[in-house]
């Protein structure tokens, strides 16, 4: 059977085959629409309403008006016949994991003596979010509840949610479900670039919001960047992605299957297998052509092994840790026989599996932590969505006379260096001033 994924030896060109797949960046997937989002944003910010509702009837619902911008109660209420009992089931422990996991990681205030200069940091909740929820491809009820439940225990008190409706107007059932569950306060049937535009600037149905999380097509992603610093994103996320470490104890079927989940997103997500196995590489590149066979999104898959997978034989396991470290991938999964020996060599990845059963999916749905990762090699320098992603830190500095007394002298010595007479004019001042009698 043919092999539909690339075969590379790298064992002796230092990955340089790789090249391609470290140079991906959200410009090159989406630069050729920057023009477009940006007229469709400007629309939404100038006539609000109208411009929103227009690009929605083009691009989802031809019969959408204002009137049906926001779901009702009713909907969720009648969206709870529509689910079955287990899919519930699952979605409510699903949710529960995710917020047990990022209870664990919630910030704390703290406010400590240093030697008569009390200092901290006040830990303080955004006040509103808007999530956006990708529908067009599929619908992604996981993503609500992926950025629903740590903006929760961060404790943001208006929670927005923004999801692209079917042709009649209808949104997916269970992500409705999902954003009860979570306490979502508003949901509107919106999306692409004309979401993103309401969320930042509001329109006469929809309130600005402060910062706006979620993956999302080019579109969304270049609508994020265009609004940035009118409210916060969380980041600019490209395809999916996921690269397997795997040697010679790994089975061909499971890395295979773990390849294909994340290769049927959108058709352009980067698959890469990286082993000092090459009876491994042969055996997961035939697996891949018998397993596409079985799977509804076979073209999808295909387009994504062809044009941005490969299996790629390495000299050792510690050359594959060096290429997973350099290109950074958005899901790394370490299949060897000591997993936790080769993570302590690998820097850069937005979330990390280890081991024979954990498989990325079980991230990407119930596991606890969010799926909501950074693409493109910015887990270079950027985390998956958390807690402090809702969160603002505010520095605290409260001087006391012994305090003030061990660091004026440094500080005016440096803003006189600086050429900033005013700043040390300030402290000065205080230091001369009855002030420092003070407790």
């Amino acid at each position: 059977m043919a092999n539909i994924i690339d075969i590379i030896d790298a064992r002796d060109d230092g990955g340089s085959a790789l090249q391609a797949l470290r140079e991906r960046s959200v410009v090159e997937v989406a630069g050729e629409i920057e023009q477009d989002v940006r007229r469709i944003v400007e629309d939404v910010r100038a006539r609000g309403d109208a411009a929103l509702i227009e690009y929605e009837q083009q691009f989802d619902c031809p019969t959408l008006t204002a009137e049906r911008l926001q779901v009702t109660d009713e909907e969720i209420q009648a969206a709870y016949q529509q689910v079955s009992d287990k899919q519930l089931g699952a979605l409510r422990r699903a949710k529960n994991n995710v917020y047990e996991f990022h209870l664990r990681a919630r910030p704390a205030s703290w406010l400590d003596n240093f030697e008569g200069v009390w200092l901290g940091q006040r830990i303080t909740p955004i006040e509103s979010v808007g999530i956006y929820v990708p529908a067009r491809s599929a619908p992604l009820p996981s993503t609500v509840y992926m950025c629903a439940m740590p903006a929760q225990v961060a404790g943001v008190e208006r929670l927005v949610i923004c999801t692209p409706p079917r042709r009649d107007g209808s949104v997916d059932p269970l992500t409705l479900l999902a954003a009860a569950e979570c306490d979502v306060d508003e949901i509107y049937r919106a999306g692409g670039a004309q979401a993103i535009a309401a969320l930042a600037f509001g329109t006469e149905s929809i309130a600005a919001v402060n910062k706006i999380v979620g993956p999302g097509n080019p579109w969304v992603t270049l609508a994020k960047k265009y609004v940035f610093g009118v409210v916060g994103i969380d980041s600019l996320a490209g395809p999916s992605e996921i690269l397997v470490i795997a040697d010679e104890t790994a089975q061909p079927a499971l890395v295979a299957a773990d390849l294909l989940a994340q290769a049927e997103h959108t058709g352009d997500n980067t698959v890469v297998l990286l082993t000092d196995a090459e009876s491994l590489a042969e055996e997961v590149g035939e697996e891949l052509s018998r397993q596409i066979q079985t799977l509804d999104r076979g073209e999808l898959m295909r387009q994504s092994l062809n044009e941005y997978g490969a299996i790629v034989l390495v000299r050792d396991l510690h050359h594959a840790a060096q290429l997973a470290t350099e290109i950074a991938p958005e899901h790394l999964q370490l299949m060897v026989a000591d997993p936790f020996a080769l993570l302590a060599e690998v820097d850069n990845a937005g979330c990390i599996c280890l081991g024979p059963l954990s498989a990325v999916a079980l991230g990407d749905y119930a596991a606890g932590p969010s799926h909501v990762l950074p693409t493109m090699g910015t887990a270079r320098f950027s985390s998956g969505l958390s807690v402090d992603d809702f969160v603002k830190k505010s520095s605290l500095i409260y001087a006391t006379p012994p305090g003030l007394r061990r660091v004026a002298d440094d500080a005016v010595e440096l803003a006189e260096a600086e050429g900033l007479s005013a700043h040390a004019q300030a402290i000065r001042r205080r230091q001369s001033d009855d002030t420092t009698t003070c407790r």
